[in-house]
């Protein structure tokens, strides 16, 4: 009892008078500092169970950097999201507007393939891509569900994909694909870093512990992107959002970002 502060609970019960006059009265803030204490070690435990999840590659971090109780974190994260945002935005522009061109030379249909995901606490908003397969591509998913290479079963991913046309083919091995997706973040849907957010098919298949994903903004880069992205198993994937969303901080954010960059270059489970 008296390590999950329900001790001196007990006591007020057993000695009212005594009791409620000594610890209520006479010190009005010790329900408060019993309250922060459990919730710090259920914070640390936390922080230790996500440490050991997940024993494949991944980034390391510095626990003591974290910002993730800290007040100010979540604006200082946003100012990040909409600076790198526009920056990129802006330099891109030239890389966007030729990818444009080239997908509406090949192909009908919109440049531009915006898709239902689910965000945080299960909102449901338009993520953006390139358009990187044909134009009846949701349709013919379903012919293709046999085919399905995921392990779990609970995401869709094919290599040799025959609904990507020859462009898409490029721009997905390079990520170029995602870059409309910067436009999420300037609008609050995404940020720079956070778990991918799913479709809603995909948050249907999941228990309950998947579910943990959905409790932060998701992002356009991550643990598990910079770590394998498609070869990584869905159980995996999970666990290593998990782990992001227990230690996140700024110094966190800023090692993914720039380990964002060679995984792209590594082309390592880009299809």
């Amino acid at each position: 009892m008296r390590e999950i502060g329900l001790e001196w609970i007990y006591r007020l019960l057993q000695e009212p008078k005594r009791m409620w006059r000594r610890y209520l009265v006479g010190n009005p803030l010790f329900l408060v500092r019993t309250y922060l204490w459990h919730k710090k070690q259920k914070r640390e435990r936390m922080r230790r169970y996500y440490e050991t999840v997940a024993g494949e590659k991944r980034l390391t971090f510095i626990p003591d950097l974290s910002l993730v109780t800290h007040r100010v974190y979540p604006y200082f994260k946003r100012a990040v999201d909409i600076i790198v945002a526009s920056i990129a935005i802006l330099l891109l522009s030239p890389v966007m507007l030729t990818v444009a061109m080239l997908i509406k030379a090949e192909s009908r249909g919109p440049v531009l393939f915006s898709q239902k995901r689910v965000g945080r606490d299960g909102k449901v908003f338009s993520m953006y891509k390139f358009r990187s397969m044909v134009q009846n591509a949701e349709a013919l998913k379903k012919e293709l569900a046999a085919a399905n290479e995921s392990k779990d079963g609970v995401i869709f991913k094919m290599k040799d994909d025959p609904r990507i046309t020859k462009v898409g083919k490029f721009i997905r091995k390079w990520s170029i694909d995602e870059l409309p997706q910067l436009f999420n973040v300037l609008k609050g849907d995404m940020s720079l870093v956070g778990p991918r957010p799913p479709v809603p098919s995909e948050v249907a298949e999941y228990s309950s512990e998947d579910l943990k994903r959905l409790h932060i903004v998701p992002g356009i880069t991550c643990y598990w992107q910079v770590s394998g992205r498609s070869e990584i198993p869905f159980k995996q994937q999970v666990d290593l959002d998990k782990k992001y969303i227990s230690t996140r901080s700024l110094w966190t954010d800023i090692k993914i970002l720039f380990a964002t960059i060679p995984a792209v270059l590594a082309q390592k489970g880009a299809y």
